[in-house]
């Protein structure tokens, strides 16, 4: 079963389209913030859409491994943000729908769809070749985007959890930690298997 999944993941016909279907969430992803981005200063637009930025970075690391090449610190990024991002909403959704009742069929749909975009990063480790300089960069731009959000006030927008602004702000910090410390397992994982 698992070899099967393995040959299906890294057939490159499926991973083309694993890069289209990422490629169209991404082009959705950053659509979905249109009006968050409207009345976002110009100094906070790129740390703003965090999953479609997270998307973007994944979709980039797929052309890539495509394309035969490994750029390492984009496949960085990829991993941290996608996990991180990807997890965030599921918590941030469930966590709306246990405060409220309710999500609509949207709120479930980002449920499904960020679980698959922690889940893919994961599902692609075989592939990651960064070092710990990439994951360093990756770090930085990711705990650097927990401050833009946090305390500059950019996160993304939940009405219903607005209550719990500082509990989410220290949530997402730990949970970049974590993602953060998976990347370096990753590398450290690697590094005893080749040596």
């Amino acid at each position: 079963m698992l070899m099967h999944l393995k040959m299906l993941l890294y057939n490159k016909s499926f991973m083309w389209l694993m890069f289209f279907v990422n490629l169209l969430g991404t082009i959705y992803g950053y659509i979905w913030y249109e009006g968050q981005l409207s009345v976002t200063e110009a100094k906070f637009l790129m740390f703003v859409p965090d999953s479609p930025t997270a998307s973007l970075f994944f979709t980039i690391a797929l052309l890539g491994w495509l394309l035969k090449k490994n750029w390492k610190l984009i496949e960085a990024l990829a991993l941290i943000t996608l996990v991180k991002y990807g997890l965030w909403a599921v918590v941030m959704n469930i966590w709306t729908y246990l405060e409220t009742g309710g999500i609509g069929w949207m709120g479930w749909m980002l449920v499904a769809s960020h679980f698959a975009m922690a889940l893919q990063a994961v599902l692609y480790i075989p592939f990651y070749r960064f070092k710990l300089g990439h994951i360093l960069m990756a770090a930085i731009w990711t705990l650097h985007n927990d401050v833009i959000d946090y305390v500059f006030g950019q996160m993304p927008t939940y009405r219903s959890l607005s209550d719990y602004a500082n509990n989410i702000g220290y949530f997402t910090f730990w949970l970049s930690i974590a993602c953060i410390l998976l990347a370096i397992s990753i590398y450290q994982r690697r590094s005893n298997h080749i040596s």
